[in-house]
């Protein structure tokens, strides 16, 4: 049992691993699996559980990708907007000039919106 761990560790070593974005995709591919169970048609049944492989396949390459840097990047804009999802007491607009993301509060009407990184000033209805 030791050297089957030792050979797991030296095998994993320099590859990315589990992270949040892959979890979420294995859950939609076991789910995709689950829902192709239960329809009677036999159509929608072989692609959803089409749909499911790939899921499942994406979720595991992700995780022995050695391509840390660009599995790392994904999970960081997955989770971004993830958190712009739940965020509901503020809205996002794209700066007109650099394409900066700007967060103000919602409800405030129209406002004047200054972009932090290049200055440019543009008017949105928040």
């Amino acid at each position: 049992m030791n050297r089957f761990k030792q050979w797991l560790r030296h095998f994993m070593m320099g590859r990315y691993g589990t992270d949040k974005l892959s979890m979420t995709i294995l859950g939609a591919g076991v789910i995709a699996s689950i829902l192709a169970m239960f329809l009677p048609f036999a159509q929608v049944k072989m692609l959803l559980t089409l749909v499911a492989y790939v899921l499942m396949f994406w979720a595991i390459f992700r995780c022995f990708s050695r391509n840390t840097y660009k599995r790392y990047q994904e999970n960081r804009k997955f989770s971004m907007w993830l958190d712009r999802i739940k965020d509901r007491q503020h809205k996002y607009f794209s700066c007109p000039r650099c394409r900066q993301p700007v967060r103000v509060p919602r409800g405030k009407g129209k406002i004047a919106i200054s972009c932090p990184k290049c200055g440019e000033k543009f008017i949105r209805k928040s």
